[in-house]
């Protein structure tokens, strides 16, 4: 059951601080606490995804795979969120731009921007 008593500030946090974890700190589960069950998720390798399972089954792949992330722009209000980021892969950095629409303590909807050619060129998964 999502957590409605964090601010969108913590949310967003939380979510950045999860992806960083690395594959022996990530808690799918805290995850799955600030996504909405619905989630509305769209990424340049998954495409449009409906629910918060598919999209955790694909960022556990990013979350094993990344070494780093640097938060270079971070925007967030309190309906809606913007990132962008540079993540270490093992083969280089890449540069990730998320969108957000936040409700109800969780995130409802996200856009994922990134070259998945250069994603998968870098090592990523």
């Amino acid at each position: 059951m999502p957590d409605t008593d964090l601010e969108p500030a913590e949310i967003i946090e939380t979510y950045y601080e999860i992806l960083s974890s690395g594959p022996e700190g990530f808690d799918p589960e805290r995850l799955r606490g600030i996504l909405a069950r619905e989630l509305d998720f769209e990424g340049p390798i998954a495409g449009r995804r409906a629910g918060a399972e598919p999209f955790l089954e694909g960022v556990a792949g990013f979350v094993a795979t990344q070494r780093g992330i640097k938060m270079l722009q971070l925007l967030v209000t309190d309906r809606q969120a913007a990132a962008l980021y540079d993540a270490q892969l093992p083969g280089g950095t890449l540069r990730f731009a998320e969108f957000f629409e936040l409700g109800s303590g969780t995130i409802a909807k996200l856009r994922l921007l990134f070259d998945p050619a250069a994603y998968r060129h870098r090592g990523g998964r």
